[in-house]
């Protein structure tokens, strides 16, 4: 029988990933790994080209590395 583990991240806490900064929402048991739904960082139009919902998605724990100040 599997022990099922804690999920390595918390809602609200700050990740980074390859696309970029940005921040938990959530989490979800699928398939035996945590995924995240996550908002990344806000940027300007011009820079990111990114506006509004787009910029919400979900990752496996394995993508996601916790930010160090």
């Amino acid at each position: 029988m599997d022990v099922m583990t804690a999920p390595k991240f918390t809602k609200n806490q700050q990740v980074y990933f390859i696309g970029g900064v940005g921040i938990i929402l959530g989490c979800k048991l699928y398939s035996s790994t945590w995924n995240y739904i996550l908002e990344m960082e806000m940027g300007s139009k011009e820079i990111m080209g990114k506006v509004g919902i787009e910029t919400r998605l979900m990752l496996h724990e394995e993508d996601t590395q916790e930010v160090i100040n």
